[in-house]
């Protein structure tokens, strides 16, 4: 593990420390605040997690180029989980235990944070969440803190539905993967989809290690559903949109997508291309939302990414971890403490200040005023990065507030739209 773990202390803020010592020791003279995490970089979710821990990197070197936290310098460090839930648990022991960091964030995806929560809340830590979903539904740890834009899975699926249901259908399908994100949205969603009145067709779980999909597109097709909610992981992602593209699901259906993580991420993206027009999906930024802090910050962070060879687009994780960042640094510059508590009462209590927006928690650590989006592929071409910065390829359904153009259907229309 010690090949892999990494220390971040920003070359401006070396440039500082030595300075503050030449004049006397005052500038960032104590001893440095510690930062810890594990991010996945390689495994399924690395092309996310390199995306993300970049956007972090980037915000401790801004912090201590302004002299860092409390007139301490922040020394980030970190490990990669290789995707793997069985790694974190021993990762954030390390973290505690030999690192003795002073902080904690989670890391990216709900299967990587799932395990450690039970270890945070024995040890009474503040834990930053990083886009896991209902972890802390059962643990109830009352420092968590979740910087998704999503909350519940009646939320998770609401755009998507609104959007399906507009168009009459009656009739749904559910695809998910057997693992804890899939299934803790899926459970929730289960229910929702009924008090709408839609009837339940086909509701098929799948392993982790699922490769072909064939046999289970082709049960969907048969299946007759107008409305086909998919719940999946990276790889299982790419894989369902290729299956889909060759088998068809049939033209009754109206809507398909909705919870597909990795379709969000640059490579997979370029690499599916064409064959994503016409899904329906969630996520978290696209180029055209209101957010010019976003704007500003993506910028900056297309050329670091170019330079580490890394998503250049960013969309999905990268402001968001940003935010992680600035969160911290407004409740521990308002409390002047690092104390875990303290640090907790303040997120709880106050709106965070954020590139992203305006965020507020609810009494869980979800978010309170959720900003999840729903979006529609549309007239992509093949291996073409660029054309992801165009609004009009990614268009937002909602929430109503940012959106910019309305739903096409059905769904083998919209795949052909312009």
């Amino acid at each position: 593990m010690d090949s892999i773990r990494r220390k971040l202390l920003g070359t401006a803020s070396a440039v500082a420390l030595a300075a503050g010592l030449a004049a006397g020791g005052n500038a960032i003279a104590a001893e440095p605040i510690k930062i810890g995490m594990s991010m996945p970089q390689t495994g399924g979710l690395g092309g996310g997690g390199k995306a993300a821990l970049l956007a972090i990197r980037m915000w401790v070197d801004d912090v201590n180029a302004k002299g860092g936290l409390l007139g301490r310098k922040v020394e980030f460090i970190y490990y990669d989980d290789q995707s793997n839930p069985a790694n974190t648990p021993g990762i954030y022991t390390k973290l505690l235990d030999v690192d003795k960091v002073d902080l904690l964030i989670a890391p990216y995806a709900t299967g990587p944070t799932a395990p450690i929560m039970p270890l945070v809340k024995q040890r009474q830590k503040l834990l930053m969440g990083n886009f896991s979903f209902q972890v802390n539904a059962k643990i109830k740890h009352d420092m968590w803190f979740n910087n998704a834009p999503w909350n519940t899975a009646e939320g998770w699926a609401k755009g998507f539905m609104e959007a399906g249901r507009s168009t009459g259908a009656k009739t749904v399908a559910i695809l998910a993967e057997d693992g804890e994100f899939a299934q803790n949205l899926a459970d929730g969603a289960r229910p929702y989809f009924k008090s709408l009145g839609l009837n339940i067709v086909y509701d098929q779980n799948y392993p982790p290690t699922t490769k072909d999909f064939s046999s289970l597109v082709r049960a969907i097709r048969a299946s007759n559903a107008e409305i086909v909610f998919v719940a999946s992981y990276p790889g299982a992602s790419a894989a369902i949109v290729n299956s889909i593209s060759e088998i068809g699901l049939g033209s009754q259906v109206k809507i398909v997508g909705g919870a597909m993580v990795g379709l969000q991420f640059t490579p997979i993206a370029v690499n599916l291309g064409s064959k994503l027009n016409g899904i329906t999906n969630f996520h978290s930024y696209v180029p055209g939302m209101p957010l010019p802090g976003v704007d500003a910050f993506l910028k900056r962070y297309t050329v670091r990414a170019k330079a580490e060879n890394t998503d250049e687009l960013g969309f999905y994780l990268a402001p968001f971890n940003y935010a992680i960042g600035e969160m911290l640094e407004q409740a521990i510059n308002a409390t002047k403490s690092i104390d875990d508590r303290k640090l907790a009462d303040y997120l709880r209590k106050n709106e965070m200040k954020t590139i992203v927006g305006p965020v507020r928690f609810d009494e869980n650590g979800e978010r309170a005023n959720v900003r999840l989006v729903t979006a529609q592929f549309r007239g992509l071409k093949d291996k073409d990065q660029e054309q992801f910065r165009n609004p009009a390829r990614q268009v937002v359904l909602s929430p109503a507030a940012d959106k910019t153009g309305d739903f096409i259907s059905p769904y083998v229309k919209a795949a052909e739209a312009k």
